[in-house]
């Protein structure tokens, strides 16, 4: 007979742990691991002691000494699958719950977080428990995933099969779906309300590229039984996740329970800074010599805990900080991370520690307690002295989580498991250096005359035809192909949401269905929900954008390819490609772009290089709903882009009409600009300087025509006529002026300005005959004309009503919207593309995803115009839930509520690309930002706040998004008018980088007799009037010195203003501003409090604290006066700092005024200027303040901070010197 083997020996001695300590409290009946006296088993709980058995089944697998150790591995792999089937058949229980949540994303519609572990039901209601823990369902997944790549087979049949894919979609949400989180509270003070939380975005980030492409079957599935994840969603979790590390949420600064994220079992972040970082971060905040803290603050188990109640009061937070419980299983997941990582010292540091605080039953089998407390009666000693007291061992002994990663550890140590056997996946690789991504991009023409004209350029492209067989189809194709997946009619389970996006990283595959190859073009590019593919120069911009996100982000096999259909609508109005466009073919023929490596070629070149799946669930459609699901591919298949039916006749002869309305029509002249909220400051349009001192005289006198009008060509350009309607077969119902002569002269900008409210009372005291209105439409020719007529039809006669344009079909309103909506984007008309797609209530593509790539960074969202209209988002939404908000807060303004859609997208390139621009900014109000950017313009062109409208809405998608960088950035730029294709010119903004190129601009403009005006870094607008041809490009030094003098002259009012408008603070103001709290009673600010007692709610760090002090500021209407009131708290600040140096300032008892600070240093400031009184008063502006003071410096020994200290001197009765001088104590 054999003698055991010392690791046999081992083995056995491990069984016994395992036994002892997990498999004793598993039910016979369900296979559930009951984790309390009532029998009540959580999901999370369950999958992590069950790893320690998957554990040990694999190393008696690998060490066999006997046969009896082959039946051990078999009874240890048996008990695995089932407690996994258990918890499945738990889930599957509820499957109509994964149906409800997939559409709500509501805790209410939630899988339930635990379950009887004697019947598999649930144990407590929807309502009574926290049930959305998004990490604990993505654990499960991760585990089936793991465990089923190893050999264990969990999935048995089908229906199973659909129930995981559509558990996957039931996650698919975690980055923009707030939960419970893992320890079940959401924000830490239980109150039930939910968070969006790093450590469930990491864990389901973590289970959908795991479970991607595998067979639940194991060796012997197929098709069928294959899990298929689209690659965006793991994307999307990835971005917000790097996002948010450290941080664990909005309440918790950091979160122990981010070691699962970064390391075993997740493997989640790619980053290996931010891995060390977040690593790092936790052992200085949370670990003491027991354990981790769960986080800070953290009162459960506390000798200070109310166990009658599981809420905790906001103040009482403050007394669980220094005695919060530790656990010791951090110290295993620690021993983990080292031997993944391979650092033995790390592991002999934390085994030493885990060692010391081990128990041991009378069997002396060593377990690990739940966690350690502090007892009651050494509280106090705690508090004066942190991590000096014993603490005592409460809660479940043994706590199985832990002690299942405890033996896991032990395992590994001794050599019976090796990292790979865990992680049968690789998922340890994660940060690994990847080679160079080569993106494949093919361009297609989408009929031969596009090919004829990029010929005429030696620009070789392919037709779609001609790439046949391979099927060229929108990204929406794909999403109506991928929602008959996981659908299984026998549970009730629908698949994947056919309304649900396709992100690039989908489109740049190829797709195998019935023996055909098809390919995808990307959802932006697709140019039928939204107006950005309107735009050729915003479409160019996205591609380099697109191509820099492949090189960034593709994971896949293969290369990623990006397909481009070039239409008709790419073309200019002279029917030539665009230099743009041109520009960009030729980067991408060099084989580099933005830094990106490309291969620019044809689609069939690519077969061999391009990832390619293969949509094997399309192949067996299950049950009755089987034919009719068949028969939806096949349409899909077989669709072809059909151009939508022109409704309207073109007058076929030349008419020379003035665009102006008939009496009868008078009353609606002007509706669609009298329907705007645009409000500018008077006080921001005449100019950036405060006064008569710092008045500038402008000889600006040609105004930039950016007229809504209808276009008309210019001499020897042909102009758009019902040929080349048919020609794009672009419908043609409205006319078009076919006259050669230009505009009269009444009709440069549009419609005359009115207020809503004289067009509200317009139609009260005249009804407009709509029969004549129909008329007057069907002669006109102007797009103002046309568009006054169909905005004031759909208001008041409804977008169905039938206009009777024709006599044999019917002609709806909504049909003329469209057909103006598709003219005016013909014809860039942006400001008429705006409204009309505001009207037709149009939906920017990746609306709720933009969103929530602002809010989960930490940045609140405000819509709608301020202060009534504005309505404040703070977590992610639906689209279309989203999209009414938006639509909501703008009212009648359908042009802003486009536009709030365009800066929301915008502002989310931005924050993903460029966070800088975003530091010291919590709340982004979309609305105030829409008005920053008129009075820009206002400001810079010098014209009314009504034309500074006009202007903003007619700028392109591009140059709106340029306007916002340079606004956000701070960066010199160039406002100049280009002439276009048609009458009117165009705005475009370009950028400056240096003040000499800035100067050297201004002057060679002036030689070019063209009109441009610029705004400076610093914030000042210059403006270059026009002077005769070959005016001297020298100018003197007493002028050069002059136009610098002028330069900072009313600079820093502006910076105040666009500061303040921005919601933007100094570095380091929130922490600051909570140690000033932390010392004082609190802060009054325009009658709202600060108090002390907040940092008794929250922490340092806290983002809900930043949110209370930014709740308080934005009720500050005016931009400049809220800077000024920042200003004087960063004086407060500074103050508190020297606290400590000066003993005889206490400000403990003190509640400081703020507006009484800047109101002091006011008056202070008016007494220096020595000014008769009638000027004073002249100067007042926002809150009594003078408007010198609002321009002066914030530094220098006459800035503002300076006045601030001294009235922070004298309302504190600090000590000064002798002659009262302005170097106070503070400064």
């Amino acid at each position: 007979m054999r003698s055991r083997s010392n690791s046999g020996i081992r083995l056995d001695y491990y069984q016994r742990l395992v036994n002892h300590s997990i498999l004793k409290y598993q039910s016979p009946l369900t296979g559930l691991i009951s984790g309390n006296e009532k029998n009540h088993s959580w999901v999370r709980d369950n999958v992590y002691c069950i790893m320690a058995v998957w554990g040990l089944a694999l190393a008696y697998r690998k060490t066999v000494d006997l046969d009896e150790d082959r039946a051990k591995a078999y009874e240890l792999e048996k008990a695995v699958v089932h407690a996994m089937r258990g918890l499945l058949r738990s889930m599957q229980m509820q499957s109509e719950k994964v149906e409800q949540f997939k559409r709500t994303q509501s805790p209410r519609d939630a899988l339930h977080a635990k379950y009887s572990s004697q019947s598999g039901k649930t144990v407590v209601g929807d309502y009574e428990w926290g049930h959305l823990q998004i990490d604990a369902t993505s654990l499960f997944l991760l585990a089936l995933a793991q465990m089923t790549a190893s050999g264990v087979i969990i999935i048995f049949t089908l229906d199973e099969v659909a129930f995981i894919q559509n558990l996957v979609f039931y996650i698919e949400a975690a980055y923009r779906c707030p939960d419970y989180g893992i320890w079940e509270r959401g924000d830490k003070t239980n109150h039930g309300l939910p968070e969006l939380n790093a450590s469930s975005i990491g864990m389901a980030k973590a289970a959908l590229e795991a479970i991607n492409e595998l067979d639940l079957f194991g060796s012997r599935g197929g098709p069928a039984s294959v899990i298929h994840v689209l690659p965006d969603e793991a994307q999307q979790c990835q971005a917000i996740l790097l996002s948010m590390l450290p941080r664990e949420s909005i309440s918790k600064e950091t979160d122990a329970a981010l070691l699962t994220v970064v390391g075993f079992p997740a493997f989640a972040v790619d980053d290996p800074d931010l891995i060390a970082l977040t690593r790092e971060t936790i052992k200085e905040k949370l670990e003491g010599p027991y354990g981790c803290s769960r986080f800070l603050r953290d009162g459960y188990k506390t000798a200070r805990e109310d166990p009658r109640r599981l809420h905790y009061e906001p103040w009482e937070l403050m007394v669980f900080e220094k005695i919060e419980c530790q656990w010791p299983m951090f110290f295993a997941y620690l021993i983990l991370d080292g031997l993944f990582n391979n650092n033995k010292e790390q592991v002999e540091t934390y085994s030493k520690k885990l060692d010391a605080v081990l128990l041991r039953t009378e069997d002396n089998i060593p377990v690990v307690p739940e966690l350690y407390a502090v007892p009651r009666e050494l509280v106090e000693e705690e508090y004066k002295k942190p991590n000096s007291q014993k603490r005592i061992a409460e809660g479940k002994i043994p706590h199985m989580w832990g002690q299942s990663m405890y033996i896991l550890g032990r395992l590994m140590i001794e050599g019976f498991l090796s990292p790979g056997e865990l992680d049968p996946l690789n998922r340890r690789h994660v940060t690994e250096t990847k080679p160079d991504v080569v993106v494949q991009v093919v361009l297609l023409a989408e009929d031969s005359m596009i090919q004829d004209k990029m010929a005429l350029h030696g620009i070789e492209l392919q037709t779609v035809a001609e790439v046949a067989p391979i099927q060229i189809h929108p990204a929406r194709v794909l999403s109506k192909l991928y929602s008959l997946l996981g659908k299984n009619r026998r549970m009730g389970l629908s698949g994947r949401a056919s309304s649900s996006d396709i992100g690039l990283l989908a489109t740049s595959k190829l797709y195998m269905l019935r023996n055909k190859i098809l390919a995808f073009v990307p959802q932006l590019v697709d140019g039928r929900t939204f107006y950005l593919g309107m735009d050729m120069d915003y479409l160019v911009d996205d591609f380099k954008n697109k191509v820099d996100f492949l090189r960034a982000n593709w994971k896949g096999l293969g290369r990623p390819i990006l397909i481009c259909r070039l239409s008709r609508n790419a073309l200019d109005n002279y029917q030539h490609p665009p230099n743009a466009l041109m520009a960009t073919i030729k980067k991408l023929q060099s084989g580099y772009i933005s830094g990106a490596r490309v291969h620019l070629g044809k689609l069939s070149d690519f077969l061999h290089t391009s990832c390619i799946t293969k949509l094997s669930f399309l192949r067996d459609i299950d049950d009755k709903s089987g034919n009719k699901d068949r028969v939806m591919v096949d349409q899909l298949m077989s669709q072809s882009h059909v151009a939508r039916q022109r409704l309207l006749s073109d007058a076929t002869k030349k008419v020379r009409r003035n665009p102006s309305f008939s009496s009868t029509a008078l009353s609606i002249q002007g509706i669609v600009r009298r329907s705007r909220s645009i409000q500018i400051d008077p006080e921001d349009v005449q100019g950036s300087s405060p006064g008569s001192t710092y008045s500038r005289q402008s000889s600006y006198t040609t105004p930039l025509s950016v007229s809504p009008t209808s276009p008309v060509a210019a001499p020897g350009i042909p102009s758009f006529t019902y040929e080349h309607a048919q020609q794009q077969q672009m419908p043609h119902h409205l006319k078009d002026r076919v006259t050669d002569s230009g505009l009269g002269p009444d009709d440069p900008c549009g419609s005359p300005t009115a207020s809503p409210k004289t067009m509200r009372k317009t139609f009260e005291a005249e009804e407009a005959d709509v029969t004549e209105l129909v008329e007057q439409l069907k002669q006109s020719t102007s797009l103002q004309e046309q568009a006054d007529i169909i905005h004031y039809l759909y208001i008041n006669r409804g977008p169905d009503w039938d206009t009777h344009m024709e006599e044999d079909k019917r002609v709806p309103v909504k049909e003329l919207l469209v057909e103006l909506y598709e003219k005016a984007g013909h014809w860039k008309q942006w400001w008429l593309v705006r409204h009309t797609a505001g009207m037709l209530r149009k939906r920017v593509e990746d609306l709720a995803l933009a969103a929530t790539d602002l809010l989960v960074r930490q940045k609140q969202l405000s819509v709608g115009l301020p202060p009534e209209q504005e309505t404040i988002i703070t977590s992610p939404l639906p689209p279309d839930e989203l999209a009414a908000i938006i639509y909501d807060s703008c009212g009648e303004d359908h042009s802003t509520a486009s536009l709030t859609q365009e800066l929301l997208v915008y502002l989310a390139m931005f924050i993903r690309t460029e966070p800088h621009l975003f530091d010291e900014m919590l709340r982004l109000r979309v609305g105030l930002i829409v008005q920053v950017m008129a009075s820009e313009l206002a400001r810079t062109l010098q014209c009314s706040g009504d034309e500074a409208s006009d202007h903003l809405l007619n700028l392109s998608p591009f140059e709106m998004k340029t306007l916002l960088h340079h606004i956000l950035s701070g960066k010199e730029f160039v406002i100049n008018s280009v002439p276009c294709e048609v009458s009117e010119t165009k705005l475009s903004v370009k950028s400056l980088h240096t003040k000499h190129e800035t100067n050297r601009f201004a002057r060679s403009v002036r030689n070019k007799n063209h009109s441009q005006v610029f705004r400076s870094k610093s914030g000042i607008i210059k403006t270059v009037n026009e002077l005769p041809m070959g005016a001297t490009n020298v100018i003197s030094k007493e002028q050069e010195q002059e136009e610098e003098l002028t330069d900072r002259q009313g600079q820093w009012l502006r910076r105040r203003r666009l500061d303040g408008s921005l919601n933007r603070v100094p570095k380091e103001f929130y922490p600051l501003l909570w140690e000033l709290l932390h010392k004082c009673r609190g802060l009054t600010i325009k009658g709202f409090a600060l108090p002390g007692s907040l940092t008794r709610e929250m922490t340092k760090g806290e983002f809900k604290f930043a949110l209370q002090v930014e709740m308080v500021l934005n009720r500050i209407p005016q931009p400049e006066y809220r800077q000024m009131m920042v200003e004087a708290m960063m004086v407060l600040t500074t103050l508190a700092q020297s606290e400590g140096a000066n003993s005889s300032l206490d400000m403990s008892h003190v509640e400081i005024e703020v507006d009484h600070i800047v109101q002091e240093a006011n008056n202070l400031f008016i007494k220096d200027l020595d000014l008769p009184s009638s000027v004073i008063d002249s100067m007042r502006a926002a809150n009594d303040i003078c408007l010198f003071l609002y321009d002066l410096a914030p530094s220098g020994r006459f800035g503002s901070m300076a006045y601030m200290c001294r009235a922070l001197a004298n309302i504190l009765n600090l000590p000064k010197s002798e002659d009262s001088s302005i170097e106070c104590s503070v400064s």
